[in-house]
């Protein structure tokens, strides 16, 4: 059985980039365009990885669903790549391990995203079954 991976973008061709890239190395993908949208999708796919963006409805939508998710005992454990382009307008980086305080997500990935490097991250933070 592949593993169920989640995207939560806005970002339509991003969202089907990263989908033709996760089902060509195996992995079934579920898709949402918005954080509430996102969330209901979750609760009832319960997905083994969740690849969030930042910047959505709002300039921190990801960051506040991420807070949300982390905070409940139902997604708590759901692993959460984090997508960002905040870097390239904002000249800010995270940093897993210096930010796990500030948020606190498996790890983050610079927009625009390399398909290997997607693939690596994933397998990386997939939880082993």
């Amino acid at each position: 059985m592949s593993k169920k991976i989640m995207i939560i973008d806005d970002d339509i061709d991003l969202v089907e980039a990263m989908r033709i890239t996760l089902e060509s190395a195996g992995f079934e993908v579920i898709d949402a365009q918005d954080g509430v949208k996102g969330l209901e999708i979750l609760i009832a796919e319960k997905p083994d990885l969740l690849i969030l963006d930042v910047m959505m409805d709002t300039q921190d939508e990801g960051f506040q669903l991420a807070y949300q998710l982390r905070s409940s005992d139902e997604t708590r454990d759901i692993p959460i790549l984090m997508v960002t382009a905040v870097g390239a307008q904002t000249g800010y980086s995270f940093d897993s391990a210096k930010d796990e305080a500030f948020l606190p997500v498996e790890e983050y990935i610079e927009k625009p995203i390399n398909p290997q490097a997607l693939i690596d991250a994933v397998k990386r933070n997939l939880p082993i079954a």
